[in-house]
């Protein structure tokens, strides 16, 4: 949003990426559950279409997990490549009659899909996402342990020693050496 607007606003940006998500999301979704309810219907429909029975079932799942994982983003990044593939698959296998003006809007709008997927893909889930919030946790635990380290590889020494060396030296905090650790 930096450089459209002019601004860099990251909560701004993790608002926009989550709605994205979420909108992208729920097509998979629902066509999923759609399927999942509707199981001998959408396979009939499929058999027409020359696609076996057995395709289905893959189907579902992609849509489902996939399109939960973005919605959530857990692993959103290889949900919108899968989905975003699957989305030029069913544009250039089942939408390819141009000649009805409904089979080239759908061809369409499955490439744009696929687009959206594969910009997700480069971009990642943002701030607002499981991933992020696993990340977070990971970066704040290797900082304790960081941090437990420097505290035990100091030297101990008697509290009259401790007492001298304060009023001569300045005081080392924990917060100080996660600092110091870290390069800031």
């Amino acid at each position: 949003m930096d450089r459209v607007l002019g601004i860099k606003n990251t909560t701004l940006d993790n608002v926009v990426l989550l709605a994205s998500r979420l909108l992208l999301a729920l097509i998979f979704v629902h066509e999923g559950a759609f399927l999942a309810m509707n199981f001998a219907a959408a396979s009939a429909g499929m058999a027409k279409m020359g696609v076996p029975a057995a395709a289905l079932v893959p189907t579902i799942a992609l849509q489902l997990v996939a399109g939960l994982a973005i919605a959530i983003g857990w692993h959103a990044r290889l949900g919108a490549a899968a989905l975003g593939l699957f989305c030029v698959a069913t544009a250039i296998l089942f939408h390819t009659n141009f000649a009805s003006r409904n089979e080239l809007l759908h061809f369409e709008k499955d490439l744009a899909i696929a687009g959206g997927m594969f910009v997700l893909m480069l971009r990642g889930a943002g701030g607002l996402s499981i991933d992020a919030f696993a990340e977070r946790n990971a970066q704040h635990d290797s900082l304790v342990q960081l941090a437990n380290r420097e505290v035990a590889s100091e030297p101990q020494t008697s509290y009259h020693q401790n007492s001298v060396a304060a009023s001569s030296a300045k005081p080392t905090t924990v917060p100080e050496k996660l600092f110091r650790a870290i390069g800031t």
